[in-house]
């Protein structure tokens, strides 16, 4: 929000802003509280999921630094329709909602970063509907792992940069626990993957790509 607002807007941030650290697990907001504000990240991560039916949790994606979380309460609704949670410790910064509405009403750089944003969500978000409704689970768990990789990178040690349980990854994937560590299995077996505890390497990136486009051929 700092680097899109004209200089004059940026001592009213100062004001309204709060920042407050989070510990791992902890809820920023859960599906059917009451919309107060919205949240920039600067550290940590955060999964943005949504109760998929009474037993599943479906993640939609993760925030990173510098991501924003909270903003599917801009609209005419007064509950957020998802829940945020914590998995990693972090730092995030906290503006109330009408505080952030009158900053799109001055700033149209700002107004304009979040039209962008939220086209690309949704097409991601539309993307991923297709998928879960057409692509086999096989398939969805190699996006998955591939998406990963995309959005945190590698570490020294060559792992995906982000610790999950594999139930996150599964839910995010949206397979059940069971199918999900069968599939994994088989990509060990064939030298796909590694996994260490809460860690995954990808072996063959290639080999996981042409598994997303098989349906295609």
């Amino acid at each position: 929000m700092c680097r899109n607002c004209i200089n004059d807007w940026i001592p009213a941030i100062a004001t309204n802003r709060e920042n407050f650290t989070l510990k791992k697990g902890q809820q920023l907001f859960k599906e059917g509280d009451a919309v107060t504000g919205i949240y920039f990240m600067y550290k940590g991560v955060v999964k943005v999921h949504k109760q998929w039916d009474q037993e599943k949790d479906l993640i939609l994606r993760f925030a990173k630094q510098g991501d924003i979380v909270g903003h599917l309460g801009l609209g005419d609704t007064l509950t957020y329709p998802v829940s945020a949670t914590a998995i990693e410790p972090g730092i995030v910064c906290y503006v109330k909602m009408d505080f952030f509405e009158s900053s799109l009403n001055v700033n149209s750089q700002l107004t304009y970063k979040l039209m962008k944003f939220l086209a690309n969500e949704l097409q991601e978000s539309e993307k991923r509907m297709r998928n879960l409704a057409h692509m086999p689970v096989k398939e969805r768990i190699a996006q998955a792992l591939l998406s990963l990789r995309s959005q945190f990178g590698l570490n020294e040690a060559g792992f995906v940069d982000i610790e999950l349980t594999r139930q996150d990854i599964s839910s995010y994937a949206s397979v059940v626990y069971e199918t999900f560590f069968k599939v994994t299995q088989e990509f060990i077996q064939n030298n796909l993957i590694e996994l260490d505890g809460k860690s995954f390497k990808l072996l063959n990136e290639a080999a996981l790509k042409e598994i997303t486009l098989s349906r295609k051929k």
